[in-house]
C-alpha cells in the first residue's frame, strides 16, 4: 500500500491534468510542493525513528562517509561515461546527477516495516538521502564547473 497508493494517486493526477484545467493546477502545485513535501517526510520519518535508536544516534555514523565517498566517485564515473559516448553538456551533466542519485526513498516503506529491533535501517536509509540531498545541492555547483557549456 505504501508503494501503489502514491503511485495510483500519481498517475491519476497525471490523467487529470491532462483532462482538465483544474487538474493542471494541482498537478503543478504538487510539483512546486516536492521538495518541501521530501524535506518534511524526511524530517517526520527522522523524528519518529530516533527514538527507536535508544539514544545511540551515532549508530548510524559509519555509513555516512560510504554515501560521500560514493557521491564524489560518480562524479568522476558520470563523467567518464559521457565523455565515453560524446555527450553535449546538457545530456552530460544529467548523466553524472543521475549515476549520484539512489532514490533511497523508494526502499523507506521496506525499512520502516521492519521489526523495532532493526530501526536502524530506516534511519541509515534516511541518511543516505540526507547525505544525498546536500550532495546535490553541491552537485549543483560543482558539476557545471566539472562539465562546462561548449
Amino acid at each position: 500500500m505504501l508503494i501503489v497508493l502514491p503511485l495510483a494517486l500519481a498517475w491519476l493526477t497525471q490523467a487529470w491534468a491532462v483532462r482538465r484545467p483544474v487538474g493542471r493546477t494541482v498537478a503543478e502545485a504538487a510539483g512546486t510542493m516536492m521538495v518541501p513535501l521530501m524535506a518534511a517526510t524526511l524530517l517526520t520519518v527522522v523524528a519518529s525513528q530516533v527514538a527507536k535508536l535508544d539514544g545511540n544516534v551515532l549508530a548510524v555514523a559509519p555509513v555516512v562517509p560510504f554515501y560521500v565517498v560514493f557521491l564524489v566517485v560518480m562524479a568522476f564515473a558520470g563523467l567518464a561515461v559521457a565523455r565515453l559516448f560524446r555527450l553535449d553538456a546538457p545530456s552530460s551533466r544529467a548523466v553524472v546527477f543521475t549515476g549520484a542519485t539512489r532514490n533511497s526513498l523508494v526502499v523507506l516503506p521496506l525499512a520502516l516495516a521492519l521489526p523495532d529491533t532493526l530501526a536502524v535501517a530506516a534511519v541509515v536509509v534516511v541518511t543516505q538521502t540526507l547525505v544525498e540531498v546536500v550532495g546535490m545541492v553541491i552537485y549543483v555547483r560543482a558539476v557545471p564547473k566539472l562539465v562546462p557549456q561548449r
